[in-house]
Formats: structure tokens, sequence, C-alpha cells
């Protein structure tokens, strides 16, 4: 038998000088093709998660943006018209609203309810809180009437300004006097919203809309720029909520004293 180098001498004469090609496994090409078919499956697989993944996260997302609402910084409006100094001090502490009505005061009736709200003999203190409210129409403060949410309201003689007390029913979000202060009273842990208040004040609100008054609507919360719809803004315990209907805009009214609220 020739040596090996011999051997592959007279091979390489056999086939003309050409180099034979290599020598493959059985099989060997199918196995190749069916790893790489097996990888495009997983990749294709991986990438339809991460698609539906995104999508869901993006529904999530856009649900979650119908409730919820940045902030802008109170400068982005410009110049702003001063409010002007605030009034006494009312029976609850915050100062009496100057102005006339914005619209008179509304309220469901004994045993109806407004956005699962019920209007109850009794007022209800599980969910306890406090916001307040101050409205501009062109530059000019409108009050928030007393008796919102209280239906037939009766009020207590001697105090000097209307004062709520009593009535045939408390809606669980309500006015007592003319101060902007919306109690919010309800037997069940909630977050309820300045929406909520407007209907069951039966009056409505919207971004083009506070309301008889319409226009282009500027909302203020705790002294930024809620860049929401006005409707979602939470009732937060003492949040200072400031409503503005068309033009000229009005610094924020600034509240510093709860007394006991």
């Amino acid at each position: 038998m020739p040596s090996g180098k011999r051997w592959k001498q007279q091979r390489r004469a056999a086939s003309g000088g050409r180099t034979p090609p290599p020598v493959r496994s059985k099989g060997g090409s199918r196995q190749s093709f069916s790893i790489s078919r097996r990888t495009w499956l997983i990749v294709a697989v991986v990438v339809l998660i991460a698609i539906g993944l995104g999508i869901g996260l993006d529904a999530a997302l856009s649900s979650s943006g119908s409730k919820r609402s940045g902030f802008a910084a109170l400068s982005t409006l410009g110049p702003l018209r001063s409010p002007g100094a605030l009034g006494p001090a009312g029976p609850e502490g915050p100062p009496i609203e100057s102005g006339p009505n914005l619209a008179p005061a509304g309220s469901p009736s004994p045993g109806q309810s407004v956005d699962g709200i019920q209007c109850q003999a009794g007022e209800q203190l599980a969910e306890h809180t406090h916001a307040r409210l101050t409205i501009f129409v062109n530059g000019h403060q409108e009050r928030v009437p007393y008796g919102v949410g209280i239906a037939d309201p009766q009020i207590a003689p001697g105090i000097g300004v209307p004062f709520v007390v009593t009535g045939t029913c408390f809606s669980w979000l309500h006015t007592h006097t003319a101060d902007g202060i919306i109690h919010t009273e309800a037997p069940v842990h909630r977050v309820f919203t300045l929406g909520n208040f407007f209907d069951v004040w039966d009056q409505p609100l919207s971004p083009t809309q506070v309301g008889p008054a319409k226009g282009q609507v500027t909302a203020l919360v705790n002294h930024r720029v809620w860049l929401g719809n006005p409707r979602d803004i939470p009732l937060r315990s003492h949040a200072q909520i400031q409503l503005e209907v068309g033009r000229p805009l009005v610094a924020p009214v600034h509240i510093t004293s709860w007394a006991d609220l």
C-alpha cells in the first residue's frame, strides 16, 4: 500500500489535478436546513410576542390616559391677572367667594343617584375629604353656590352668611356654603372627580364649557396647569382647583388656612 503522501498524489492525478470535494456526512444538508428553519420559527414567535405585548401596553396606557393627565408649569400661560385680595374667612375657614353664583344649586332627589353617587338621609364619613373650587369667567370670579348636592337645603340662622345644616338628603359630594369647598363624604373609598361634582350639580363641564359659561377652559390644580379634560381632575384632600373660561387668565387663588377641614 502506498504511503499517505504518494496515495494523495496518485488520487490527485487520477482526478485530473482537481481537488475532490470534501466528503459530507450522510444527511448533513438536511440537518443544517432543519436547524435554520427552527431558528426562524423561534425568531418569528419572539417577534409576534413582542408586538403583542407592545400593543397591549399601548392600549393600557391609552386607557389609563383617559383618567390621568400631565401637568405644565404655570409660566407656560404667560402673564396672569392678579386674583385680588381674598375676602374674610367663612364659617368653614376658607374665605367666601366673591361674584355671582355661576349657576343655581342643584341636587338629586332623595333616593336618586348620579354617577353611582347616592343622595342619602345623612352624611357618610368613610371617605371624608375637602377640595376647593374657584371659577373665573372672562377674568371675573363667579361662585360655587351653597347647597349643591343637598336636596331642599336649610340654612342655619345667625351665622352671617348662608350655611346649610340640613336637607332632605345629602349627596356624597356637596357644598355647605359659598366658599368653594367641595365636601366628599361617602360610605365607600373611591376617588371622585370634578366631573362627578358637576354631574351632581346638574351642570355641564368640558374643555369648552363650565356650567352655562362657554369658551376655552383652562384648568389649574395646586398652581399647575392641568393638561387633560377638567372632568378628570381628582378631588384630593385640600386640592386647590381653579377653572377659567375665556380670557384674561387669572393667577391661582391660594388658600392658606383650611381650619378644621
